[in-house]
């Protein structure tokens, strides 16, 4: 029997990537969308699931689990990007980004385990972000979510072992996909004192996604971790530079590290 997936925001970029890819490996695959547009996709059986609503968190398991008898491997994909100055972020928006990015996979988290934690196997892939590893300059409350989930899959990690349940990260860096379309945007207010600085990290921003790697490379890794017999904390995944960004965090001094940032973007 092929193994049993769900992937949560699979409709375009990374999640539509990896979705289309493992059906090529024989994985039955179930892929969500706020509002599919249809139920199947090349080969991926696509259905109703927003992050930030329990009742089509739960329907959706359920139905999987009536038809397949079993949910193998969980990847938390379901996003959405935030960029402003940190005071001129809406209370609301912030509070919203963190519903989709945080509070939206341990939702989905908390509706697998059950069926997991009884057939004593299972695997949950949570993607973060290599922003999630460092505070960058106008990305704060997205850092923040990344930051969150990495830190609660480590946890969660320990939590399960005596169930046999994996769980790891998987932070992809910059790719070419259409996220910034569907990224929160602080506005550039004119008369704003943050308006030089924020204005040349949104061009910077942009073009880094416009010349990201392909996703490819993302449903790639994805398929080694799921046929790795002990998954890492977590992996990175992306250009070199942007992994060994993370590497520097740990090792310079934290106001070296910060001009090195502050160069990177022109601040």
């Amino acid at each position: 029997m092929s193994q049993v997936v769900l992937i949560t925001g699979a409709s375009s970029g990374i999640g539509k990537s990896i979705a289309e890819y493992l059906v090529t490996k024989g994985f039955t695959v179930y892929g969500t969308s706020r509002n599919p547009k249809s139920d199947n996709l090349n080969g991926v059986h696509l259905i109703p699931l927003d992050v930030t609503k329990s009742e089509t968190i739960k329907t959706a398991v359920e139905n999987i689990l009536e038809k397949e008898g079993k949910l193998d491997v969980l990847i938390n994909n379901a996003g959405k990007g935030i960029t402003g100055p940190l005071e001129e972020i809406p209370e609301e928006e912030l509070k919203s980004v963190f519903e989709t990015n945080y509070f939206g996979p341990i939702a989905v988290m908390k509706a697998v385990l059950p069926t997991m934690r009884k057939h004593r196997k299972g695997l949950i892939i949570n993607v973060t972000s290599i922003a999630g590893y460092m505070g960058l300059p106008y990305r704060s409350a997205y850092s923040a979510t990344k930051g969150a989930l990495s830190l609660t899959t480590e946890a969660l990690r320990m939590e399960l072992k005596e169930f046999n349940v994996k769980v790891t990260n998987v932070a992809p860096g910059d790719f070419a996909t259409n996220i910034a379309s569907g990224r929160y945007h602080a506005p550039l207010l004119e008369d704003s004192d943050y308006a030089k600085n924020y204005g040349k990290s949104l061009s910077l921003m942009d073009e880094h996604v416009d010349e990201g790697e392909d996703p490819m490379l993302m449903a790639k890794a994805v398929f080694d971790i799921i046929n790795t017999k002990e998954p890492q904390v977590d992996y990175k995944v992306g250009a070199f530079m942007q992994r060994f960004s993370t590497f520097l965090k740990g090792v310079l001094p934290g106001k070296t590290y910060e001009r090195l940032l502050l160069k990177h973007y022109q601040l």
